[in-house]
């Protein structure tokens, strides 16, 4: 597998693989990274490099996962990972490029789509629908039947009550308990809802 990040979430990545999968190779746009975790880093992915294995975006910040996504879709195909620990319902679906990590719950008749971050310790309970470049951070507790925009970031310890809605690109806050429908690029802090929307990311 190739990682592409080589910040505190390729460290994670690194640490939750290299047990079982080879790492061919570590790639950052940034050129003072050179190193992490005792592998060399290769700098960015030339642009007619050609991919041995497949490769998994270790970026946490989910728009520019987004735009790494679409930039790279036509040249590899994006892993997926799920930490022997966690519990992945078979009768749950997912997309490609995503993880979930140590202790996360994964129940029955979830859907998560692409580029998707399931934190350590999350619970995605029943049929919920996870979009697009989701980060739900550790601890998140999500319960029956909740739908998830695309794009938005649930805090760690957040609760979101059964059947809520969230909208595309939201932020929800570390700790908060969401109880009502969020609108598109707004945000959520403890238990209410922020007037003033954040704005709403689109990423082409």
């Amino acid at each position: 597998m190739y990682i592409y990040g080589a910040s505190g979430h390729g460290r994670v990545i690194i640490d939750l693989i290299e047990s079982y999968e080879k790492i061919h190779g570590i790639f950052d746009d940034n050129p003072e990274k050179k190193e992490i975790l005792g592998y060399p880093v290769l700098g960015p992915i030339p642009k007619n490099y050609v991919f041995k294995s497949s490769l998994f975006i270790a970026i946490g910040d989910n728009a520019t996962r987004k735009r790494l996504a679409l930039e790279l879709s036509s040249r590899v195909r994006f892993a997926n990972i799920i930490h022997d620990s966690a519990i992945f319902s078979k009768r749950a679906f997912l997309g490609s490029g995503c993880v979930v990590m140590e202790g996360a719950i994964i129940k029955v008749n979830c859907t998560l789509g692409d580029q998707v971050i399931i934190n350590t310790g999350a619970s995605v309970d029943h049929d919920c629908l996870i979009g697009d470049y989701v980060h739900i951070a550790p601890q998140a507790t999500l319960c029956g039947g909740i739908t998830v925009g695309e794009g938005s970031l649930i805090g760690a310890n957040a609760i979101i009550l059964p059947g809520v809605k969230i909208g595309k690109w939201c932020t929800i806050g570390a700790g908060s308990i969401v109880h009502q429908d969020i609108p598109d690029g707004h945000k959520w802090i403890g238990n209410k809802l922020i007037l003033d929307p954040a704005p709403l990311i689109i990423v082409k």
